[in-house]
């Protein structure tokens, strides 16, 4: 019985310790590389890739950051509702 009870507040915490912050996005610059800017917020929950340019969101539409990788260096990034 307390197992599951162990199990629902491991996945709560588990959900409650985003890497989508303020304080972490002031981390990131640009310049940076893709593997130092995944270790500041994750993996990103979506990229895509064409010609040279990799763009990467972390979040999703209503909460992100974005950000636009040339040659894996970070060239441009943005964030939305990050507090």
């Amino acid at each position: 019985m307390k197992l599951p009870i162990v199990l629902i507040v491991f996945l709560a915490l588990l959900t409650g310790c985003s890497k989508l912050t303020a304080e972490n996005y002031a981390k990131i610059s640009v310049g940076m590389s893709y593997e130092d800017a995944t270790q500041i917020l994750g993996s990103p929950d979506q990229c895509s890739e064409a010609m040279g340019l990799k763009s990467c969101r972390w979040g999703d539409e209503k909460r992100n950051v974005s950000g636009r990788f040339v040659a894996g260096k970070l060239m441009l990034h943005s964030a939305e509702n990050v507090k």
